[in-house]
């Protein structure tokens, strides 16, 4: 009965601690008038047997009968948000809930926000449950792969305006309870955790369709241009004293950074625990001007510094320092050169920031974007060899250790499983060459098969990263990387 319905969703709409039980008669009118129905039947109050999204679905879906909605995939989410903004409070008292959890440990808070965010859809967790993900041990550690579904049809965020320009873009403030249109998402159930930092306005939120647990986003309320600073790293280094079991970090602010989005200024986080974490520090060194800050090469396959200390301000210096060095180094015997002939800066950093009982710790990734007319599309880019797997520049997701690659490839690596084992199969050509080298290295079984091509992902997306590395994993590479960080140590 769909009025058992509303009153169920309307229970959980008052339990969100947005309305008020004298609020009930209004909230059911107001969702029976959405759904296109005239009247309420006798029903109970009661705590619901279902899910709020299994009672959305059976809303939208009587909207639907009724024709109160068109039939495009963009109408049902505009209509759907709508519903479930009913089971969000007002970013105002959201943000006081956020406040008082806080006021008890920062973990509450996130946990409170990210359970409303669930229950409201603005996390699409039916979306993410879609995704297939499974480690691999490697010599760098257990890295993660994940074959993301959404990844298929649409990236995490992407950059095209409404057609009036405001929201201009899907980081900025003004989406919180934007309707959306064809072509911009729905948020009316979204909302923004306000944040000051260093006397700036920024919002915190969850992406909907995360890449890992609680992928979250802290954006400048200012639409302007993503821009690693000095004051970035302080930034980074603050948020993590504020969400000490977040890491937050930032993609490089740097063309064909895999899945950046360069238009608006913002960080990522999330609570995930990244391979990267466990690297061990294969060459220390001391600056003289930061005696306080360690710096170290990680044992990892991109080129990557470790700055630890208990002093923020020292390591968000020290990392400036570094990062001004790398986008003035050249080494022409490595192919890494910081400039074009025409003055075109190609070296940037990705930092990545965490606290840890001894302090903070801040990576930086070097990143180049230099290409050439072997490497046409970047030189420290996943090459031909890797590309049936991963043909995406390395994102910042991916430089810690989890490989976000297209969700198709489940289905087509069931092909190749079906080749290896000489069965009948669609694997497509581009996996040809791939297959037949694990044909030849392995002696394969039906019980053997699964994890062998498991395992060779992993070796193909260890690959990947190598790739990218500007020092590579070798006598001559690493000797480079070991006087660019001594060069770094400057009065």
């Amino acid at each position: 009965m769909i009025s058992q319905t509303i009153v169920d969703f309307t229970t959980l709409a008052i339990a969100s601690g947005g309305w008020m039980e004298m609020d009930r008669v209004y909230l059911q009118n107001r969702i029976l008038g959405m759904i296109g129905e005239t009247k309420m039947e006798t029903t109970e109050i009661r705590q619901s047997p279902k899910s709020s999204l299994q009672l959305k679905d059976e809303l939208l879906e009587k909207a639907k009968m009724n024709q109160m909605i068109g039939t495009s995939t963009s109408e049902e989410e505009m209509f759907a948000a709508q519903l479930m903004d009913f089971l969000t409070p007002p970013p105002s008292i959201v943000n006081a809930f956020f406040a008082q959890f806080y006021s008890k440990d920062p973990q509450s808070a996130t946990d409170y926000f990210y359970k409303l965010c669930k229950e409201n859809d603005s996390v699409k967790t039916r979306a993410i449950a879609k995704n297939i993900a499974f480690p691999v041990e490697t010599v760098y550690g257990n890295l993660e792969i994940s074959f993301n579904a959404t990844k298929d049809n649409t990236p995490v965020f992407h950059e095209e305006s409404t057609s009036d320009g405001i929201p201009k873009c899907q980081l900025c403030m003004e989406t919180e309870g934007y309707k959306g249109s064809n072509t911009f998402p729905a948020r009316t159930n979204q909302r923004i955790i306000r944040m000051n930092l260093d006397g700036e306005s920024w919002g915190f939120h969850y992406l909907p369709e995360g890449y890992y647990n609680e992928h979250c986003i802290i954006a400048s309320e200012q639409h302007r241009p993503l821009e690693i600073t000095q004051r970035s790293f302080e930034r980074l280094l603050r948020i993590v004293e504020v969400l000490p079991h977040y890491f937050i970090a930032s993609n490089a602010d740097l063309a064909n950074d895999s899945g950046a989005m360069l238009a608006h200024d913002h960080y990522q986080g999330g609570r995930h625990h990244f391979a990267i974490e466990n690297a061990s520090i294969k060459q220390s060194f001391s600056f003289t001007d930061f005696p306080n800050v360690a710096v170290g090469i990680l044992q990892w396959p991109l080129s990557v510094l470790r700055l630890q200390g208990e002093n923020k301000a020292d390591i968000a210096q020290a990392a400036y320092r570094i990062m001004n060095k790398w986008k003035g180094y050249s080494n022409e015997d490595l192919s890494i050169f910081a400039y074009s002939t025409d003055g075109i800066s190609h070296h940037a950093v990705t930092p990545i920031a965490r606290k840890t009982s001894a302090g903070f710790e801040l990576d930086l990734v070097l990143r180049d974007n230099n290409t050439s007319e072997k490497y046409p599309e970047g030189i420290f880019h996943p090459h031909k060899e890797v590309q049936h797997l991963k043909q995406e520049n390395i994102g910042l997701t991916d430089a810690q250790g989890l490989a976000i690659l297209p969700g198709h490839l489940a289905d087509d690596l069931k092909e190749v499983t079906s080749y290896l084992l000489d069965e009948e199969n669609d694997m497509a050509l581009e996996y040809k060459n791939w297959a037949g080298q694990i044909k030849t290295n392995y002696n394969l079984t039906e019980e053997n098969v699964e994890e062998v091509v498991k395992e060779e992902v992993g070796q193909a997306f260890i690959q990947a990263l190598e790739d990218a590395s500007v020092f590579k994993q070798d006598e001559k590479g690493q000797a480079a990387f070991e006087q660019f960080v001594a060069a770094c140590n400057f009065n």
